[in-house]
């Protein structure tokens, strides 16, 4: 199992991934924040051999042209080690912050995908470029605008889901699911594992044939100190996530539906503080994984040893390099230890 976290900034993009990459770190990935997501994967790319990969481009906005061409570039920039992960955001922000639309928002992402992946063809295999979905369509690529085929093949394209249709989707065409953050053990067992199965069925598709990337928020520490500012940063992020609608499926799993439009209130009227006050200690150790590396580690090994196939850390605090590499550490050995045991139980 291979382990990846953020980098959140842009002129230190290049220092971040060469520190991550010596605290044992395997790739580092970007999301759409105050940078643009795929800058700071070409500045890490040109200074480490991790894995890159974007965490995801914000994909019903963009053009299947563009997408294309800025991962076939950092495909190249990175030797064949960047995937293009998607995702579809939700309404307001589609609508109101980039000004593009949003309805069927399954069927959109779908088109995408397949759009992204002729264009990609088309490169590759000298196919002509013939896309004809329901939202978007492409029908011509002259020499000019053609980098020709890459020695690295095409970069895979994953997509982000949480609910049941999209998690279908994905499932279905994509070559990985990314499990978004947000979730539980229960509700990833119980809803998106189902929802996997059902979609890979429909297409006639095996487990192998879907990589799983098993996002993770992380509140770890060593010390009192440490411990103590990451779970402030944990139940900021939490708070942050669960006044979206789109989250509260999770919530309600665990009990906790009513929290949402509370959560949701506070943030219209900027009460950030008070939302991470509503997080209390039993959320936060069912949605995120908190403790020492070693507990950290043994949590992760038991929600997702011998499923996931990539695990991405997000740590929305000031972890120090050296607690970062004792983490990776734990976890894999944690995760080593568990598919050996299971291994030997088969």
């Amino acid at each position: 199992m291979e382990l990846d976290t953020a980098i959140y900034g842009l002129t230190d993009a290049a220092e971040r991934a060469r520190a991550l990459e010596a605290a044992g770190l395997d790739g580092v990935f970007t999301f759409e924040g105050p940078h643009d997501v795929f800058v700071p994967l070409a500045l890490a790319a040109a200074a480490t051999d991790l894995h890159t990969m974007t965490n995801v481009a914000i994909a019903l906005p963009r053009n299947a042209i563009h997408l294309a061409h800025a991962a076939r570039d950092l495909q190249a920039l990175s030797g064949g080690r960047f995937v293009l992960g998607l995702g579809s955001q939700i309404r307001p922000q589609i609508e109101r912050r980039f000004g593009a639309e949003f309805d069927h928002p399954v069927a959109r992402m779908r088109d995408t995908v397949d759009a992204v992946r002729a264009v990609l063809g088309c490169w590759q295999d000298g196919t002509p470029l013939d896309h004809r979905g329901p939202f978007r369509t492409h029908t011509m690529m002259t020499p000019m605008f053609d980098p020709g085929p890459s020695p690295w093949g095409p970069p895979p394209v994953y997509v982000g889901a949480l609910g049941p249709r999209m998690t279908e989707m994905v499932a279905e065409v994509a070559d990985g699911l990314l499990v978004m953050p947000f979730t539980s053990q229960r509700f990833f067992e119980e809803h998106t594992l189902t929802h996997v199965e059902r979609g890979l069925a429909r297409a006639g598709r095996r487990r192998a044939d879907l990589a799983l990337v098993a996002e993770l928020i992380v509140c770890v520490g060593r010390t009192d100190e440490e411990m103590a500012e990451a779970e402030a940063g944990t139940r900021a992020l939490l708070g942050f996530y669960g006044s979206t609608p789109s989250y509260r499926p999770v919530l309600d799993v665990e009990g906790y539906g009513d929290l949402q439009p509370e959560l949701r209130r506070l943030s219209k009227e900027g009460g950030w503080a008070d939302m991470a006050g509503l997080v209390d200690d039993a959320l936060l150790r069912t949605i995120a994984v908190r403790g020492t590396p070693a507990e950290v580690g043994a949590q992760i090994a038991q929600r997702y040893a011998g499923v996931a196939d990539r695990i991405g850390f997000y740590l929305p605090y000031g972890a120090s390099d050296d607690l970062v590499a004792d983490l990776a550490s734990a976890v894999r050995g944690a995760v080593a230890a568990a598919e050996a045991s299971a291994s030997r139980d088969h």
